[in-house]
C-alpha cells in the first residue's frame, strides 16, 4: 500500500501541524506524569506484584519514545490527508489520548486497578482502532503506532495481575 498524498503543504504549516500534534500528544504524557506522581512513590510500591513488573526507571523513557512515536503518527496523517479523510482516524487518536491520561487517574490517583482495567480495555480498542483508520492514510502512521498498542497489551496483563493480586 503507497502513502496517500494530498497537494504539498507548506513546511510552515507543517511544522505548525507538529507543533500541535507534539503538544497534545506531550501534554497528554504531563496530565499522566501529574497523577501519577505522588502515589507512584507512596502507594505503588507497597501493593502487591507480579515478578514481570518492568523496574520503575523504565516507565519514563518508554512513554517518553511512545508518545514521540504517537506524535508523530498524528503528524503524518494530518500532513498526508485533508482533514474530511482523517477526521474519524484523528478523532479517534483524540479519544485515545483522553483515555489513556483517564487511565492513570483511575489506577494511580484512585488507586482502583478494578475500574482501570475495564478503562484500559476500552484503551486498547481505542488504539487499534485508530491504527486502522490511520493505515488508510498512511501506513508508516500506523506502524509508527504498534509499539504503543504492545506497551498497552502489556500494561493491560500487568494492570489485570496486580488487581488480581490486590483484590
Amino acid at each position: 500500500m503507497q502513502e496517500r498524498l494530498i497537494p504539498p503543504r507548506p513546511t510552515r504549516t507543517r511544522l505548525s501541524m507538529l507543533l500541535v500534534t507534539s503538544a497534545l500528544c506531550f501534554g497528554t504524557a504531563a496530565i499522566g506524569a501529574a497523577l501519577t506522581a505522588g502515589p507512584v512513590q507512596e502507594w505503588y510500591p507497597t501493593i502487591r506484584k507480579p515478578s514481570w513488573t518492568p523496574p520503575d526507571w523504565l516507565f519514563g523513557p518508554v512513554w517518553t519514545l511512545l508518545f514521540g512515536l504517537m506524535a508523530v503518527s498524528a503528524w503524518l496523517v494530518c500532513c498526508r490527508a485533508s482533514i474530511r479523510e482523517a477526521r474519524w482516524g484523528l478523532g479517534l487518536f483524540l479519544v485515545q489520548l483522553v483515555l489513556n491520561a483517564g487511565w492513570s487517574g483511575l489506577f494511580f490517583a484512585l488507586r482502583s486497578s478494578g475500574i482501570a482495567f475495564v478503562e484500559i480495555l476500552v484503551l486498547w480498542t481505542a488504539i487499534a482502532a485508530t491504527i486502522f483508520l490511520f493505515a488508510r492514510v498512511s501506513p508508516v502512521a500506523a506502524a509508527l503506532l504498534v509499539p504503543y498498542l504492545i506497551w498497552v497489551t502489556y500494561a493491560t496483563a500487568l494492570n489485570a495481575a496486580i488487581w488480581w493480586m490486590n483484590s
